[in-house]
């Protein structure tokens, strides 16, 4: 369990007493948190009293008094607000004016809680401030960790887009000083780089918008039946001038459940990506095989081929955001490192999975599992 602290700041005994008493053992559970949550109690008789508690131990929950000896409670909470601690408030008192009201709620207070008060009125409080306080923290650490994962997305992007860039440039002032001479054939290997480069560049770009296409989230009005065949004979053609450069052959095997209900622009993309990475990564003369499936409970999508394969430790890395196998066999096979990662994203919206089977130049073969109860809750917008 997790455990939150609860400072009462209050002059009467029995008030702090009593909420000591109340939620010793209490403890708040909710479907959405985590774990349950039980409180530290901690005390204070005044509000002087209650800063240095708080400045020492930076509580999770106050519950305030506001009429104190000395210093008041909203100038407790005012103090609160201004050094912007993470620090939920409820006032807890009998003498509430509109304009204490008014001027608590403005400085943060988020309940109030009129003395006298039940055991049962006190839970109910303090349940909704440990919801409010956990979403709060989620939400903060979201944010936190959505601007470092943009940051390092962005820095990741101008590195793999400044590198061909910079190659380019290379080559074409070294063209432009004839460094080679001033025929055109002494610049074929130049030129024949800069144009895997662009390519590469091209991936990259057209992978960025298959990232903007994904919504990461169910759009229903975009929902229809989808001919997962159909889908594969067109990611084929797509790929088909790259795998006849490489005499591939495509093996389609259609065991059952031909169609599904999904949004056409997901499967698209699962499907390109599988079958593309199954001839880029392929060996001259190899086999793609690609096998639709479906059990009573399943869809499965297998995507195999006969290529250089990997070992144990790139597979852990496959799915990651620009993630790519680097060694000998792929040094010449461009790729933006994003492909997979998108794929398992679209996968996931579906609550599917997405494994793989690999060994080095023995091929490997993409799994993609959907549960068939899924796509019908999807159908009848469940």
């Amino acid at each position: 369990m997790a455990q939150l602290k609860i400072l009462v700041v209050d002059d009467e005994p029995g008030i702090r007493s009593g909420v000591s008493r109340i939620l010793g053992n209490f403890h708040v559970t909710y479907p959405f948190m985590d774990e349950d949550y039980t409180f530290h109690i901690m005390e204070a008789a005044t509000g002087e009293e209650g800063i240095e508690i708080i400045d020492r131990e930076m509580p999770d929950i106050l519950l305030l008094d506001n009429k104190l000896p000395g210093i008041q409670g909203v100038e407790v909470l005012e103090y609160v607000r201004k050094k912007n601690y993470d620090i939920v408030v409820a006032m807890i008192t009998s003498y509430a004016s509109i304009d204490v009201a008014v001027k608590a709620h403005n400085d943060g207070a988020i309940d109030f809680i009129p003395k006298p008060f039940t055991p049962q009125e006190l839970k109910a409080s303090i349940e909704q401030i440990t919801k409010q306080q956990y979403l709060r923290r989620i939400t903060h650490k979201l944010k936190v960790e959505g601007r470092k994962v943009r940051f390092q997305f962005l820095s990741v992007l101008s590195h793999e887009l400044k590198a061909p860039l910079n190659a380019i440039e290379g080559y074409l002032k070294m063209m432009q000083e004839r460094q080679m001479g001033d025929s055109l054939e002494e610049y074929a290997s130049a030129i024949e780089r800069s144009l895997q480069r662009i390519d590469s560049m091209r991936n990259l770009i057209m992978d960025l918008l298959d990232f903007t296409k994904v919504s990461f989230e169910r759009q229903m009005e975009k929902m229809q039946s989808v001919n997962l065949k159909e889908l594969v004979s067109m990611a084929v053609v797509t790929v088909s001038p790259y795998a006849i450069h490489k005499d591939i052959q495509f093996v389609t095997e259609v065991k059952g459940c031909e169609n599904i209900w999904a949004d056409p622009n997901d499967f698209e993309i699962i499907m390109n990506n599988l079958v593309s990475n199954a001839v880029k990564y392929n060996k001259p003369g190899g086999t793609v095989t690609v096998t639709l499936d479906c059990t009573d409970n399943e869809f499965i999508l297998s995507v195999a081929d006969t290529g250089i394969g990997m070992n144990g430790d790139e597979r852990e890395m496959l799915f990651e955001e620009f993630s790519r196998i680097r060694n000998d066999k792929t040094r010449n096979i461009s790729g933006s490192g994003l492909g997979l990662s998108i794929v398992r994203k679209v996968v996931e919206l579906y609550h599917g999975v997405i494994n793989v089977e690999s060994a080095p130049d023995r091929g490997s073969v993409f799994t993609v599992i959907i549960p068939r109860s899924q796509v019908s809750n999807l159908k009848t917008g469940i």
